[in-house]
């Protein structure tokens, strides 16, 4: 992980509540990923953060996304904090890469996804490794993709 420190990364939480660790829950919280199919986009993430991924690895899919779709996801996903301003999302996609905030671009920050078409590799072979947990590195544009 210590490469993606000045690169964008994103989280999509995969497992659901039930039989969820306190603490697990408490920073998967924290990094905005409440329930299931959430997802969040970190610019430039910090140690901390980088440390909580660590932490849920084994509960969310993560990696490095790149900007075609980190601006689909905007457009398609994106919702206003203040609904009577508006947003390009299209545009915005440019600076959250420059390292602005997305709360700055007045963007929710985090985004509620659809299950992903065609299922989740762990969950159709049950106990053949890991499928989509953990880091994903690249393919995680894949995966955004299919859940849009």
């Amino acid at each position: 992980m210590r490469k993606q420190e000045n690169k964008m990364i994103a989280i999509v939480r995969i497992r659901g509540e039930v039989n969820l660790n306190q603490d697990i829950k408490e920073t998967l919280n924290r990094l905005r990923l409440g329930k299931k199919y959430s997802c969040a986009v970190f610019a430039k993430p910090e140690k901390e953060t980088l440390g909580m991924i660590k932490k849920v690895k084994d509960f969310v899919a993560f990696g490095e996304i790149n900007e075609e779709t980190l601006g689909r996801l905007l457009e398609v996903r994106g919702k206003a904090i203040d609904k009577t301003r508006k947003v390009d999302f299209k545009a915005e996609a440019k600076e959250i890469i420059a390292g602005k905030k997305l709360q700055e671009l007045n963007i929710k920050p985090f985004f509620r996804l659809h299950p992903p078409r065609k299922g989740i590799e762990s969950k159709k072979h049950f106990g053949v490794g890991k499928g989509v947990l953990g880091n994903n590195k690249e393919k995680i544009n894949d995966l955004i993709e299919r859940m849009l």
